[in-house]
């Protein structure tokens, strides 16, 4: 009896081992899949002018959603109609449940940045999530954003950071 529960043991061990490194191994090449589509489909970014002239033709197959970080972000308004849900949150089931998979979404936030963070994971999981290029800046007149996007290129002009070419 000694004997079949050491075997056991080390049966249930090796299994609790084994499963999920091959359920990562699964998720790594869907993953890896989903990355090397992006090139020829965009890169899933769409422009700040294509989401407005969606906007203007009325289209309903889209969703922005906000991924600002609350605050300092919420400052400076919002895109017109926008589903509000930070990017540190958006994978919560309650929040997923509020995003249409029969829709396109369009993530945006503070530079254009953080919004990215989602994307890969929302695409794993049947979303067709996409992101603005440049986030609010490209929308939102003298946002704020953009303004710590001139203060970065500054800083990289004035500090004159080794390159390789």
């Amino acid at each position: 009896m000694k004997r079949f529960y050491s075997v056991f043991v080390g049966v249930v061990l090796a299994v609790a081992l084994v499963v999920p490194a091959y359920a990562a191994e699964e998720w790594v090449k869907k993953f890896n899949d989903i990355l090397l589509k992006g090139p020829s489909e965009g890169n899933w970014q769409v422009k700040a002018d294509e989401v407005a002239a969606w906007m203007h033709a009325k289209k309903t197959d889209f969703l922005i959603v906000d991924v600002r970080p609350n605050p300092p972000g919420q400052r400076g308004g919002k895109i017109p109609g926008a589903l509000f849900i930070p990017y540190n949150e958006i994978l919560k089931a309650d929040n997923l449940r509020k995003l249409p998979k029969s829709k396109k979404l369009v993530l945006v936030c503070v530079t254009g940045q953080t919004q990215n963070l989602p994307v890969l994971a929302l695409r794993a999981l049947g979303y067709d999530a996409r992101t603005m290029s440049f986030g609010h800046p490209a929308w939102i007149r003298g946002y704020f954003g953009g303004q710590l996007m001139q203060q970065a290129i500054q800083n990289a002009a004035a500090r004159n950071y080794p390159v390789e070419k």
